[in-house]
């Protein structure tokens, strides 16, 4: 079984968010996109399936980058696998998306690959967002090429881990054009605003959290498709804690292990 995509749901001095101190809260809203960005931020995330640890996801920092001449943002993500388990083998894959805000303050990619660093295939999957031509132009794993119709705020998955802490904790929902597999297909979250405490394995105690749930109507990868849930931390930056979503062979769940974050 290959674990390539299951990041989709989810989405500073050295200032550890440690076990016995999680970062408290004094905002009722939620962050702003220049608010998360204004910290260097490192999250790792256990990914099981029933009894099963399948991996681990570890998303990297926001980085300034430049795209075409024009200034953009860099996320990563890296994925790899629990080669111990029977059938899952060694995986070792990166996500990247180069993104920024449009003139409507949304979150929109420029340009999405994965590089598969275990059979050292780079760019195996390309998706770029053509605004002049209003197109997505991809190209997948079975080396497939063609154009799809450009719809806004686009995104390939990754940013749905950003749009997730900016909705978090308020009574609004959000829809999110996704491209995947070679389609489109839309995500939508309804969030809330109670609080309910939760035991995380980055913490040792239960923290506060933020309840959101969802619908992804796509064809995901493993079946995944239909309901999600997720809980964030009900801090500044709504830091992602939690999500369970259903995949053909059943339920995952992706789980916080570790966190840090600097200011910039």
């Amino acid at each position: 079984m290959r674990i390539s995509l299951l990041f989709l749901l989810f989405g500073i001095l050295f200032d550890p968010l440690s076990a016995q101190t999680p970062y408290s809260s004094d905002k009722d809203r939620p962050p702003t996109f220049a608010e998360i960005s204004a910290y260097k931020e490192v999250l790792k995330f256990e990914v099981k399936y029933g009894f099963f640890k399948l991996g681990w996801i570890e998303i990297q920092a926001i980085r300034d980058t430049v795209y075409n001449g024009q200034d953009r943002y860099l996320l990563q993500t890296q994925i790899r696998s629990n080669s111990r388990i029977p059938f899952v083998g060694k995986e070792i894959d990166y996500f990247s998306s180069i993104f920024h805000e449009d003139t409507e303050g949304r979150l929109v990619t420029d340009y999405y690959w994965k590089d598969n660093l275990d059979e050292e295939k780079y760019k195996e999957i390309e998706y770029v967002f053509n605004r002049s031509t209003s197109e997505v132009i991809y190209k997948e794993e079975d080396d497939s090429r063609d154009t799809l119709d450009l719809v806004e705020p686009a995104t390939a998955g990754q940013l749905i881990f950003l749009y997730g802490r900016i909705y978090a904790g308020s009574s609004d929902s959000y829809e999110l054009p996704v491209y995947v597999s070679k389609e489109l297909g839309y995500v939508r979250s309804n969030n809330t605003t109670q609080k309910k405490r939760r035991r995380i394995p980055a913490f040792d105690k239960p923290v506060e959290t933020y309840f959101a749930e969802g619908d992804a109507d796509l064809d995901g990868p493993f079946g995944f498709s239909g309901k999600f849930k997720a809980w964030y931390l009900a801090d500044d930056l709504r830091v992602p804690l939690e999500s369970h979503f259903k995949v053909f062979l059943g339920n995952v769940k992706i789980r916080l292990i570790e966190y840090t974050r600097t200011s910039l």
